[in-house]
């Protein structure tokens, strides 16, 4: 089963990455390394969570849009990228999420199928 590690930035977990830069990527270098020598990472992709600001952009009743500066959710936490990954269950999903090297908070979605 294909599943999505969406990683969710704090203030904090940003403010570690921004002091220990160096170690923070080492950490998610050697964990991406070992998820592909295993088999299950798929791919992934970081956002640009530094400088320059996500938009929202909500579609309304009557066809009407409005685009707001910032993330959906507030600017307590924002994305900062996923990986893709595919393992037998939700179970084995959890404990790739689980085993995440850095003070993100991981969260784990399934990729739709479809019919």
């Amino acid at each position: 089963m294909k599943f999505a590690l969406v990683v969710i930035e704090t203030e904090e977990s940003r403010r570690g990455v921004r002091e220990h830069r160096d170690q923070h990527r080492a950490r998610i270098q050697a964990w991406m390394a070992e998820q592909a020598q295993a088999g299950t990472l798929i791919g992934g992709e970081a956002f640009e969570t530094e400088t320059v600001g996500p938009v929202t952009a909500r579609r309304h009743a009557g066809d009407a849009a409005t685009v707001t500066e910032g993330p959906f959710a507030g600017a307590r936490e924002t994305l900062g990228g996923y990986l893709l990954v595919d393992v037998a269950n939700r179970d084995e999903a959890v404990e790739l999420a689980k085993s995440w090297p850095t003070g993100e908070t991981i969260e784990v979605r399934p990729i739709w199928g479809g019919p």
